[in-house]
């Protein structure tokens, strides 16, 4: 019996390599299949990481790879996985937070996004990081702000009264900001983090939003703007519309962010795991993202930072005077 399921195991790993049987693998079989061929392993020191790539945001010194919180509190774009927020809010305790973030800035991370919104959630952003800093710790924070319930302007403020450097109008807030013709109240907001001596940036997942603020003129610090690749499976134009709906179209960011003499903070790159660090940080760099913000646990922060730190180094990418 045991003879027969080696064999059987055998034949099946030798099917999976053949062109022939690949070729009617599932979408997920032939995605799994191809990453593990395209996957390098890199190897991760014992020890902490140093020479993080740094550049700056007005006068601001930020690590080229920024520790996103999203996952922090439970928020996931997990397709169609119905319990992934409550297994994120289950694993990212306080005390799994603080560790993350120390993870992250004994390797060289020194700046963390985190949301500050109207949700109960968004309170265990700024309980954290308070925490952190009594803690010793001195990682800043650029805070992430929006609103469905209260005044945009409130959030901002509360995020200026525990210590942020930086605050910007999060994605779907500067989405719905455009699309009912708004582009004003974008300006107000910016303002207001500006006079308050913060760095002031909006964000967008629609390249419009970028496009409406340039032409009204508003004077943002930096960008906070969606980019990927459509190169993995759940993104093929036969499925329904998922893992796509983030970038629709990355072409037309990456032409029209050409043009644009801000900095440029790229997010949502990996396509919420489907794309791998070492493809999606290379693309995002390659394609004129400054920095990238990414959602990590505590065990891929070493490693990420190695593979960014290779694909800054390996990258052609056009002069920025906010570039280290």
């Amino acid at each position: 019996m045991s003879e027969h399921l080696n064999r059987r195991n055998f034949l099946k790993k030798s099917a999976l390599i053949s062109v022939g049987i690949t070729a009617g693998l599932s979408f997920e079989e032939q995605a799994l299949l191809a990453w593990n061929q395209r996957r390098q392993k890199v190897e991760v020191p014992e020890g902490p990481i140093g020479g993080m790539p740094m550049g700056k945001i007005g006068n601001i010194k930020i690590s080229r790879l920024i520790c996103g919180g999203n996952l922090f509190n439970g928020y996931a774009h997990s397709r169609d996985l119905i319990y992934v927020s409550a297994l994120l809010r289950n694993y990212f305790t306080d005390e799994k937070v603080i560790e993350t973030l120390r993870i992250a800035e004994e390797n060289g991370i020194n700046t963390c996004i985190m949301n500050t919104g109207s949700a109960s959630r968004d309170e265990n952003s700024i309980r954290t990081i308070n925490r952190y800093w009594k803690e010793g710790g001195k990682i800043q924070w650029i805070a992430q702000c929006d609103s469905y319930e209260h005044d945009l302007l409130t959030i901002v403020k509360r995020a200026i009264d525990n210590g942020a450097v930086g605050a910007f109008i999060q994605g779907g807030c500067g989405d719905r900001f455009i699309q009912n013709g708004q582009v004003d109240m974008i300006g107000k907001v910016v303002s207001f983090i500006k006079e308050n001596g913060l760095i002031a940036g909006v964000g967008g997942h629609l390249i419009e939003v970028p496009m409406a603020v340039e032409e009204a003129g508003i004077d943002v610090d930096f960008y906070h703007k969606t980019l990927h690749s459509h190169d993995y499976w759940s993104a093929n134009p036969a499925l329904p519309p998922r893992g796509n709906i983030w970038d629709v179209t990355p072409e037309k960011t990456i032409e029209f962010m050409k043009k644009v003499n801000k900095p440029w903070i790229a997010y949502k790159i990996l396509a919420a795991g489907a794309i791998h660090p070492r493809i999606a940080f290379k693309y995002s760099l390659e394609n004129g993202a400054d920095f990238i913000n990414v959602g990590m646990y505590d065990f891929q922060i070493k490693e990420d930072i190695i593979v960014a730190k290779r694909a800054v180094s390996d990258t052609s990418q056009r002069e920025r005077p906010w570039r280290g």
